[in-house]
């Protein structure tokens, strides 16, 4: 059985509890970083869209976009315009809808990359270039001069087109550090408005991405921004690591789609620095799970049941110990309502279910029992449910009707 919880006394728990801050809601020991100036850049519509086998549609691009910019994400990186045609007219289209965000793209260091983005009349052109050995020697075949001079150039270019530019370095957890200094250094000086390291593999530990921004941020004063892959499930650890090392933008898409183990999940970063950090990016997270499932629907990737936070399961209950205490405090088994994300409490029936939400729900649906039918209907749920798995409402009708039909 499924069961969203909204009724009047139960809402009203939630919300005395939540708003009145109840001490056990969250970890007392979480610290608070006050980081609201903290910029958050969408990838969704580019590198969300280099998933395999992912590619929106104008609509489709259109829609993310909006809905993007309702929820207050204030810089969206809408494509790679010199990828093609589509794509070029897709930027376009979303430059001309009149958003309150700031629109970015894709660019390499080459000036026809750097027209196509100013023409396409984003804000801002995120310029990028490997710098790694590893990359510098397979991909690249250049030395690491030409690579700083080609990284100042184009952004003197850039300047020349009237367009702000960022420089990211790509691969930066695999590069030298003194190498990346005297990059960022030269790019500052050419002008770049933000530098950026990316960990292309997801290969860095939080450990590594705080001394690799903290030695960055010591050394340049222009902001720093990190664009981090979840090859290794770190994304988000690293996100938090990175902030609280001095970088001022973080990259997301949502749910976290993107190449190989995708990216930084939006819902994520900005649901954890708000209520585990105290550190509140502005954004509407009431609509972050019409967000999710617009995303999970458009790229043919539907989204775990236990995704955290959005995921069907994010906040559903079976457990009979469990149902029965969040019937008495939903902070029980939630530090958050569920309503902070736009998600909904479900309890459901099935193996694992308690005596307690058993009565619960056959006084709500108006039958007569004993103790002895109880029992029986708990008995035969549980014997269902490890059959099926879940006890629907109907399921549930049916046993409890049987039950009383027989004695």
């Amino acid at each position: 059985m499924i069961v969203e919880v909204s009724g009047r006394k139960l809402k009203e728990k939630a919300k005395a509890f939540w708003w009145t801050m109840e001490p056990s809601a969250l970890s007392p020991f979480n610290p608070s970083l006050e980081l609201s100036d903290i910029v958050v850049y969408d990838s969704t519509l580019r590198d969300g869209e280099q998933m395999p086998g992912v590619a929106f549609n104008l609509e489709q691009k259109v829609a993310i976009a909006t809905l993007l910019d309702e929820i207050r994400v204030p810089q969206i990186e809408a494509g790679f315009p010199a990828v093609s045609e589509n794509e070029f007219d897709s930027i376009r289209e979303i430059t001309s809808l009149g958003l309150n965000a700031e629109i970015l793209a894709l660019s390499r260091l080459v000036k026809k990359d750097i027209d196509a983005t100013v023409e396409s009349g984003v804000d801002m052109a995120l310029l990028f270039i490997a710098t790694s050995d590893i990359h510098l020697k397979y991909k690249l075949k250049k030395p690491r001069e030409c690579i700083v001079q080609m990284a100042v150039d184009a952004i003197e270019y850039c300047k020349e087109r009237g367009i702000r530019a960022s420089l990211s370095s790509e691969d930066s957890s695999r590069t030298d550090l003194d190498f990346l200094v005297e990059l960022f250094k030269a790019c500052e000086e050419a002008g770049a408005e933000r530098l950026g390291l990316t960990d292309t593999v997801g290969c860095a530990s939080p450990e590594a991405i705080t001394t690799i921004v903290s030695k960055v941020v010591n050394e340049v004063s222009t902001p720093v921004s990190l664009h981090l892959h979840n090859d290794f499930g770190l994304a988000l650890a690293n996100a938090i690591a990175g902030v609280k090392s001095g970088a001022k933008a973080i990259t997301t898409t949502v749910n976290g789609v993107g190449e190989r183990g995708g990216n930084v999940p939006l819902e994520q970063f900005v649901v954890s620095m708000k209520y585990l950090y105290g550190s509140d990016m502005g954004m509407d997270t009431t609509r972050l799970k019409e967000l999710s499932d617009m995303v999970a629907n458009f790229t043919g990737n539907p989204m775990p049941r236990n995704q955290p936070l959005v995921g069907e399961n994010a906040f559903a209950h079976e457990s009979g110990i469990h149902v029965a205490a969040v019937l008495n405090c939903p902070f029980t088994y939630e530090s958050i309502p569920p309503e902070a994300v736009g998600n909904r409490r479900q309890l459901r029936m099935g193996k694992h279910s308690g005596i307690t939400y058993i009565k619960k729900r056959i006084e709500e649906l108006g039958y007569k029992t004993s103790e002895e039918h109880i029992c029986e209907i708990l008995l035969r749920v549980k014997i269902k449910g490890e059959e099926n798995g879940i006890v629907d409402d109907n399921e549930f009708r049916r046993i409890v009707e049987k039950v009383l039909s027989s004695d």
